[in-house]
């Protein structure tokens, strides 16, 4: 006959290191399924990136235009109408800055192997400390070696990087012409999908929120970096720097991406005035002016104009812009801030601390 073994009871403090050890298990697991999670969703992104580029691009846009459409509607323009005018008036914006970038591009691209020799002999003033660097057991190389010679192999390469095809283009005109068309009802029914009144109204505040800070935001900043853009221009036709308008309008594009953009654009300058001008002095002044407009925009003016509320934090902007080009190339470099808003707006409404 088998004798029953009582089991012992455990003590206060297993019972306690038990419960700790099962919510440590808890926890990793969380951890787990959340960057399961995010790796999904980012191989999604990628993946799924040209078709969720146009998508996403018109709700950026059509989110910000979408107060435009609205006050048209007071005036009694149907909201159709409204977004065939907004549409059209994008499309062709896009149109325009695209061609006054191209003009000079095409030039300057021809002229390559000119403005290249022309460079070459301008960086013989480096001659002289060079040597005397060579002199010291330094490299070598003269001046005018460091200049390579232009191949333009790479050209339709980064063409079709950079410009998406006419089929994502008029997807994505068509999408945005749908959103803003119908966001009014796609904003009630995504609230009305909840069944609590609570969730209700925190969703509606979610929207009304992101709706109005992409608007303000990049009103604010189109209108700042067409200011920068045409700065750009007087600067060019102050120094004699050929293309004057299409680097005003690649200054104002480059000016929506974060830190690369003025980066890339201080070295478009210098390049262009350096391989054109008759002196190399004279070739730094627009690269030079350049860098004192953008750094009076980028340090004054527009926090001061953004204010607080619209202003984001330095690292995460670099994130941002660093994931977001990373995923989707340049035009996701010009939706990274605008989604670091929508991101922090979810955070701040989905993710804050209860009040205890």
């Amino acid at each position: 006959m088998d004798v029953p073994v009582k089991k012992r009871p455990m003590d206060a403090a297993e019972s306690d290191e038990t419960f700790s050890l099962g919510a440590r298990y808890q926890e990793i697991a969380a951890w787990s399924q959340l960057v399961l999670a995010a790796l999904a969703v980012g191989f999604t992104l990628y993946w799924g990136r040209e078709l969720l580029l146009p998508i996403t691009s018109a709700f950026v846009i059509g989110v910000a235009v979408s107060p435009v459409a609205t006050l048209l509607e007071k005036y009694h323009v149907p909201r159709l109408v409204s977004a065939l005018l907004i549409v059209g008036a994008t499309a062709g914006s896009i149109a325009l800055v695209v061609g006054l970038i191209s003009a000079p591009l095409a030039e300057w691209s021809g002229r390559l192997p000119e403005l290249s020799s022309a460079l070459r002999e301008k960086l013989h003033v480096f001659d002289a400390p060079l040597a005397w660097w060579r002199d010291l057991g330094g490299d070598s190389k003269s001046a005018a070696t460091l200049v390579p010679q232009p191949k333009l192999e790479w050209l339709p390469t980064t063409i079709a990087f950079l410009s998406p095809t006419l089929t994502e283009f008029l997807f994505f005109l068509a999408v945005l012409l749908l959103f803003v068309a119908s966001w009014p009802g796609l904003r009630r029914g995504l609230v009305m999908t909840l069944a609590k009144r609570e969730s209700r109204l925190t969703a509606l505040r979610i929207l009304n929120e992101i709706e109005s800070s992409l608007a303000g935001y990049l009103r604010t900043v189109a209108l700042i970096n067409s200011c920068v853009g045409a700065a750009v221009a007087l600067i060019c036709i102050a120094t004699s720097t050929p293309g004057a308008v299409g680097l005003g309008a690649l200054a104002a594009i480059f000016n929506f991406v974060p830190i690369i953009g003025p980066i890339a654009m201080f070295t478009v300058l210098l390049m262009v005035g350096v391989a054109t001008a008759p002196t190399l002095g004279a070739g730094l002044l627009a690269a030079a002016a350049f860098l004192i407009v953008v750094t009076v925009e980028g340090q004054f003016v527009t926090p001061h104009i953004i204010g607080r509320r619209l202003s984001l934090n330095g690292l995460a902007v670099v994130l941002s812009l660093a994931f977001w080009t990373w995923l989707w190339g340049p035009i996701g470099a010009l939706l990274s801030s605008p989604l670091l808003i929508v991101g922090l707006i979810l955070k701040e409404h989905l993710l804050a601390d209860d009040p205890a």
